[in-house]
């Protein structure tokens, strides 16, 4: 079992940014796969970035998030930079065992593991 905790999120401007932090508690933690996601009111849960072999965004977000992770401290970030209102949503940090190389956007299905979230809205 692996527990995830996401922190950084808040309120912020349109043109602001925020960093979002998911600590997890994984032995072997470099051999995990890092996701984030995000889920709007009334909308699926989306994908927003992985982090394993390489890093992957969505279309919405490339260019302006960027995922990173620090195995000494088990964590992964998302620095998101020039926030939209558009970008308002419960992020959350996924992970699975294993590392992968990805070339197309996973799904939430393939991730074993989730944070409770963290709220992010953007205000116009």
């Amino acid at each position: 079992q692996v527990q995830l905790v996401e922190s950084g999120g808040g309120l912020v401007q349109a043109g602001g940014s925020l960093r979002l932090s998911c600590a997890a508690s994984a032995r072997g933690f470099s051999s995990y796969a890092m996701g984030w996601f995000r889920q709007a009111p009334g909308k699926e849960r989306e994908f927003v970035a992985a982090i394993s072999w390489n890093t992957y965004y969505a279309d919405s977000v490339k260019g302006r998030f960027t995922v990173s992770r620090d195995n000494a401290k088990n964590t992964v970030y998302l620095q998101m930079n020039s926030l939209k209102p558009e970008d308002t949503a419960v992020y959350y940090c996924a992970t699975r065992s294993g590392t992968r190389f990805y070339n197309t956007a996973p799904h939430t299905a393939d991730f074993s593991f989730w944070g409770q979230g963290t709220q992010v809205t953007v205000s116009s």
